[in-house]
């Protein structure tokens, strides 16, 4: 059996749905179009693309591709995340192929987990836990990416930067890490998201804001200390086996000395 998984969004929301992408690849040959950055993550797939490089948005706006036609029908059955709110693209799509499955592609279900909830769409058994296999890049880094999708949802910059210096003072090599399009100097830019998942793997802690960064460290099962402010830490927490999050409700009045103090313990300086 053929299946197709339309899965959008961001790395962080993708990767919560990686539970449910996997246990759709359990009795099918499965082919992932999702956004182009976590494609290199995707190896339960047999096959990936991305969404916007098939054309896919088109459906239900204009005349589709005919090379997308002729894929979207190489399918057994389509289960897709994307455009289930649009119902011109849930008719298009519908009147192209006639086993089509379509779910939310965010929680509606307050108070339960986006792993969950995505987990449940397909039914697994909860709690789901995201894990992505890479290869550790041995180190004793503390790897610390200030830097999320949307402002309200960052520590101040200054105070990571304080907080690196700290760390650095107590005998630590700390690494900052950024996406392409963010600049900070001194910081890796991330390139490939497999290649950083290895370095967060073999890092002695990562510290990060809620975003796609942080939910790869805890798949990749890194030692991780998340920051929350505006998000629902309920729902959107990293999943992982050593996983710390200080859901404080107001970033700004986040101080560095608490930060330092859970980093020194979560990588065992000393112990609460």
């Amino acid at each position: 059996m053929r299946r197709l998984a339309i899965r959008p969004g961001g790395i962080g929301d993708s990767i919560l749905g990686f539970p449910a992408l996997a246990h759709l690849a359990l009795d099918a040959e499965l082919e992932v179009w999702a956004r182009r950055e976590v494609l290199p993550l995707l190896d339960f797939a047999s096959g990936v693309d991305s969404i916007e490089a098939t054309g896919l948005g088109l459906l239900g706006v204009a005349a589709p591709p005919e090379r997308l036609v002729e894929r979207l029908r190489g399918f057994d059955e389509i289960v897709s995340w994307y455009g289930a709110g649009r119902e011109e693209f849930r008719a298009a799509l519908g009147a192209l192929h006639p086993r089509v499955v379509f779910h939310a592609a965010l929680p509606v279900d307050e108070g339960v987990h986006a792993a969950d909830f995505f987990a449940a769409q397909v039914g697994i058994a909860v709690p789901a836990l995201p894990r992505i296999g890479v290869k550790a890049q041995a180190s004793r880094l503390i790897v610390i990416h200030p830097f999320s999708g949307s402002a309200k949802k960052n520590w101040l910059l200054e105070r990571y930067l304080l907080l690196g210096r700290w760390l650095e003072a107590s005998g630590r090599a700390v690494q900052f890490v950024v996406a392409p399009q963010q600049r900070l100097a001194g910081a890796r830019v991330v390139e490939d998201l497999a290649d950083l998942g290895g370095v967060l793997a073999g890092a002695s802690l990562y510290v990060g804001n809620d975003s796609g960064i942080t939910h790869l460290a805890a798949a990749v099962g890194a030692n991780v200390l998340a920051l929350f402010g505006a998000s629902d830490a309920t729902v959107w927490r990293p999943r992982g086996e050593r996983v710390r999050v200080l859901d404080v409700g107001d970033l700004d009045a986040l101080s560095v000395e608490r930060v330092l103090d859970a980093a020194l313990t979560q990588t065992g300086f000393y112990q609460d």
